[in-house]
């Protein structure tokens, strides 16, 4: 996911001058402040598809979703229409709102407008990740009880539902479709949409499962409401602007805030299609300059780790970075380098979705790069936690989000991890046709229990310590948190991913390390199991004794992982 930035040392061409970042940053600051005054959202619009009716009244002939790379892209009054047209077929179809409609495909324009129209018309939408295999989608197709699947070819072959083409909205095995040429007529007066209640079903979102068989978590409308006016509160996003959706919009984390958010205050949403490769996500970056980049660790860790550390670490940049006014020339121009390579036009990166690498922060932190770490789970629709990059905390992910209340179930929530527990406007209905798991997971009180163990400074800000589900024992009763070992073992950049497990008292690392990386680093498979015990010597130098691992163990293939690349750890003992 890293593309080929060009950070070799002859690109660091050393300069004391300012740079457009620190006057782009300081404009974006301005106007994020000015827009505080001038909020989008006002108090009085409690109705998130009323929100909806307005942005297409409001931004008729401004572009509304582009696939990038191809000529197909539509207008919000093209949108509107291609809504009506959904909603006359729906109609003769027999749904009725109230309904479930799956959607499952990869990103794209045609995916954006069947959700419109589906969510608009008051159907329960329920997003399928298009990674999963089709006897998972055929699973949750049953499950959810859906009325019709909205979904591409390619899904459609193996199914049995009732299915509607995405490509053409055509009605497989049914005489039904939408006629192109009703509507054209359709003026901006003419759009009139269902009125939801708050606490009425909205969204059926099912777990990618990292920890094991998908859930159906039900999402209210007040939490899809909540979680917009909350971006509408942080974030800098104006009609007209761009946003790239590269996360699954079938993943409340692709979908809540450079999708749907950005859709219902006029912005261009331009959508990646295909699975791309590095290139062309950094050349996508340059050419759509979104307004914010929302992104997974991944993809920030990758460009780190595999392009800019190993140029720190050659001897000659290791000199320069020695004397502290070249150090910060060195870092300036690395943080401009990458700023640009993600568009140059965004007022912060935010990053969510996994766990962050230690050591990529602390050096995002030291280079000074616009980030900041967001937490949240599908459960919230996504958002509990969050803070603005000026005042965000290296290691934290940010405060309670307005409208959430965080607390953490322990003696001394400052110094000793308890679980995260939360609550308020975003969180879930429960969870589908699962009572059990809906009263474990939600108390008599409305505290969500999220499953992350963590600690809250006076300040507020969050800090998590690792998953309940995933804490060890150690021999003598101690926490260990296999995620922060998990880390001191990402700092040796040969080792691409690894899951430290327990046997018996023992903990044991697994690692994969791909054959570039070998041959990166100059070793064989051979070579590299004599390096072990060096290996294992140093990682254990950082930890405390009782965390320390007894061994390594190398894969030969790398870890399976959700649709959110996080690893399946619940495979792995």
């Amino acid at each position: 996911m890293a593309g080929n930035l060009d950070f070799s040392f002859f690109t660091l061409h050393f300069s004391l001058k300012s740079h457009p970042f620190s006057l782009l940053t300081k404009n974006r600051i301005n106007r994020t402040m000015a827009k505080a005054k001038t909020r989008l959202f006002k108090p009085e619009d409690t109705s998130i598809i009323g929100m909806m009716e307005n942005t297409l009244k409001q931004n008729w002939t401004r572009p509304c979703v582009t696939n990038y790379g191809t000529d197909e892209s539509y207008t919000y009054g093209d949108v509107a229409k291609m809504i009506a047209r959904l909603h006359r077929l729906f109609r003769q179809a027999g749904i009725e709102p109230g309904c479930k409609i799956a959607l499952c495909d990869k990103n794209n324009a045609h995916w954006a407008i069947s959700f419109f129209a589906a969510f608009s018309y008051g159907a329960v939408v329920v997003p399928i990740l298009s990674e999963f295999s089709i006897e998972q989608i055929q699973n949750i197709y049953e499950h959810s009880d859906a009325s019709l699947i909205i979904c591409g070819e390619k899904y459609a072959k193996g199914l049995h539902a009732r299915i509607l083409h995405m490509a053409d909205f055509t009605m497989k095995d049914e005489p039904l479709g939408i006629d192109m040429q009703a509507f054209t007529d359709l003026q901006p007066d003419d759009v009139h949409y269902f009125r939801e209640r708050p606490d009425d079903l909205a969204l059926l979102s099912y777990t990618s499962g990292s920890t094991g068989r998908s859930k159906g978590v039900m999402l209210p409308y007040r939490s899809i409401w909540s979680n917009c006016h909350f971006a509408d509160e942080v974030l800098d996003f104006g009609p007209g602007d761009n946003t790239l959706s590269i996360l699954p919009l079938a993943h409340l984390y692709g979908f809540a805030y450079d999708f749907f958010f950005a859709f219902t205050i006029g912005c261009h949403i331009h959508f990646l299609t295909k699975t791309p490769s590095p290139h062309v996500v950094i050349k996508a970056f340059g050419e759509i300059r979104p307004v914010v980049v929302i992104v997974v660790p991944l993809i920030l860790e990758k460009i780190v780790q595999k392009q800019i550390f190993p140029i720190l670490r050659t001897r000659h940049i290791r000199a320069l970075t020695a004397i502290p006014m070249l150090r910060q020339v060195v870092y300036r121009q690395i943080r401009n380098k990458l700023f640009s390579a993600l568009g140059g036009n965004f007022y912060e990166c935010i990053i969510g979705g996994a766990a962050f690498n230690k050591e990529v922060e602390d050096f995002l932190h030291q280079i000074h790069f616009p980030y900041t770490v967001g937490y949240g789970m599908t459960e919230c629709g996504p958002i509990i936690g969050y803070e603005d990059k000026r005042l965000f905390v290296k290691g934290s992910c940010g405060k309670p989000a307005p409208r959430m209340e965080v607390k953490i179930d322990s003696a001394d929530p400052q110094n000793t991890p308890g679980e995260i527990l939360t609550r308020g406007a975003n969180v879930m209905l429960g969870y589908y046709k699962n009572e059990k798991e809906t009263l474990e997971a939600i108390d008599e009180e409305g505290w969500l229990h999220t499953g992350d163990l963590g600690t809250i400074d006076r300040e507020g800000n969050i800090f998590i310590r690792g998953r309940k589900k995933t804490m060890l024992l150690g021999a003598n009763g101690q926490n260990v948190y296999p995620e922060e070992i998990e880390d001191v073992i990402a700092t040796h950049t040969i080792f691409e991913e690894s899951v430290v497990v327990q046997r018996g008292e023992k903990l044991v690392a697994l690692v994969y390390i791909s054959e570039p990386a070998l041959e990166h680093h100059g070793l064989t498979r051979d070579t590299l199991l004599q390096e072990l015990d060096t290996y294992k010597r140093h990682i254990n130098s950082y930890l405390p004794a009782f965390a320390n691992i007894s061994a390594i163990e190398v894969l030969e293939q790398e870890f399976e992982k959700t649709p959110k690349r996080s690893i399946r750890r619940y495979l792995y003992s």
